[in-house]
């Protein structure tokens, strides 16, 4: 049989599918990658009106409260001072599912943070792992297809799903996390939130340091196991936003204590691990947790429409002191974010109450389109430069700019001392107890048991034996066992 070329929309062929084209080994991704912005940009307009991923959620308004200096690390105005208080909105969400999926479902959880600040909207677009199951954008629009419903059977496949992390070991971590007892939590209110990416802090001297940031529930971790979870989706498929609705409305405020890791920016290239690697997370004991202060969640919106489905976070909102890294997965997202939302709600998404700033002045040349509302004065120009006293650049910059060396093109991750697939997914495996240990086996074995071809689980089984020889034997074994019964 002849092999199909993979070809961009336009049939030019794909010379890599894998990488997508960066500045150097390690640099920011290029725009002139044609394939990746396509097909993110197509990627994002395959559903109307709901979102592609993360469709069902739920959402609260809330503050952030500053309990811990760290001036020496950002000049971010919000973040500035002990006890500053900044308005909040927060929206939780399942990745996979629609609209009309259940909440209490084996998912990562999307923990999606808008701060309306004095100087801006700063949106933080996380998830409730600390890690995700790809390492590259360009990979994104074929691992949710391979999660969501399949074309023909109308229904989701665990050969599609098994089949995409098969081939792509990089997900093995991410996989033994999510079949994990934290895997379906018992609520938003009950699970941590995490920034996953590593972001850019700059302080007032100009010194650079990257952080990843932690959001620890003051409610305590609460998980269900499978049985639990499938009993109360039969009872309440909303009990998510239920949990969360009734605890606001009853003042049984939901808050999360915001920690995070910081690494000097010249630590970067030596690290251990790829510090810009969202598969990987960094060791507590090499850049330890550092108090920054708390989210209190105290009003739910009026209207869940047009303040939770209207809501937009981009990670590309950011405030003077904050800013991206090479991290590959992020960059991505700072265009396909905002690329969505302009598709799905318009140009002038930004102008919605929600995402509006709430103290900060908006002030460009930006017009017209659709539902346009904010205009300007009456004799203001349209563009810029002009002679009429019109809003003109600021001196200084966000964050302090990357590094980048070597040819532009498609590259693999640079190499570190510990950089390969499966080492963080067999600490995590040997750090769980024997019980969370069976618990993992009996969920994996579970899913994996249900592929109809036998090669697709000979190459997960790979995967978890590189990771963890007891952990591989195990799996084996469960899987071995479920499909001769």
């Amino acid at each position: 049989m002849t092999q199909r070329v993979l070809t961009t929309e336009s049939g030019a062929p794909v010379a890599d599918n894998q990488n997508s084209a960066t500045a150097g080994v390690g640099g920011p991704i290029l725009l002139q990658d044609g394939h990746l912005l396509e097909k993110l940009a197509r990627f994002n307009r395959e559903r109307i009106p709901e979102r592609v991923v993360h469709a069902r959620g739920s959402g609260a308004y809330g503050y952030f409260e500053v309990t811990d200096d760290v001036t020496g690390f950002t000049r971010a105005d919000f973040l500035s001072e002990v006890g500053r208080r900044t308005e909040t909105f927060i929206r939780f969400s399942t990745v996979a599912d629609s609209l009309g999926g259940a909440d209490a479902v084996r998912d990562p959880r999307g923990f999606a943070l808008k701060f309306y600040t004095d100087e801006g909207n700063y949106d933080l677009v996380g998830n409730n792992t600390p890690v995700f199951f790809i390492k590259d954008p360009i990979k994104f629009p074929d691992f949710i297809h391979s999660q969501k419903r399949d074309p023909f059977t109308g229904r989701q496949e665990p050969d599609n799903v098994w089949d995409f992390w098969g081939n792509s070991p990089e997900a093995t971590h991410q996989v033994t996390w999510l079949m994990g007892d934290r895997g379906i939590p018992a609520s938003y209110r009950h699970m941590n939130g995490f920034g996953s990416h590593t972001y850019q802090w700059t302080n007032a001297a100009g010194e650079a340091f990257f952080v990843k940031y932690h959001f620890k529930t003051n409610q305590g971790v609460r998980s269900l196991s499978a049985d639990q979870a499938a009993e109360l989706v039969g009872k309440d498929a909303s009990s998510h936003q239920t949990d969360l609705l009734q605890a606001i409305e009853r003042g049984m405020n939901p808050s999360w204590t915001l920690h995070v890791q910081v690494m000097p920016a010249a630590d970067a290239a030596d690290y251990r691990f790829n510090p810009f690697d969202v598969t990987k997370v960094w060791r507590h004991s090499d850049y330890p947790l550092q108090r920054v202060g708390r989210l209190v969640l105290d009003r739910n919106p009026d209207n869940v429409f047009a303040e939770v489905e209207q809501a937009a976070f981009s990670p590309n909102n950011f405030v003077p002191g904050i800013g991206p890294s090479p991290d590959k997965m992020l960059q991505g997202r700072l265009f396909a974010y905002a690329d969505a939302h302009r598709y799905r709600l318009g140009i002038n998404h930004t102008q919605l109450p929600v995402n509006a700033p709430r103290t900060a002045v908006v002030d460009n040349y930006g017009r017209d389109g659709l539902h346009a509302t904010r205009y300007g004065a009456r004799h203001d120009k349209n563009y810029e430069p002009n002679s009429y006293a019109g809003p003109a650049q600021t001196d200084s910059a966000l964050s302090a700019p990357l590094a980048v060396q070597g040819w532009t093109g498609t590259h693999e991750a640079p190499a570190h001392n510990k950089d390969d697939d499966f080492f963080q997914a067999g600490e995590l495996y040997r750090l769980m107890s024997d019980d969370e240990k069976g618990r993992l086996i009996a969920n994996i074995a579970g899913g994996l048991s249900q592929v109809t071809r036998d090669d697709v689980i000979e190459k997960n089984l790979a995967h978890f034996h590189a990771a963890d020889a007891e952990y591989g034997k195990r799996v084996e074994e469960a899987v071995r066992a479920l499909r001769e019964d």
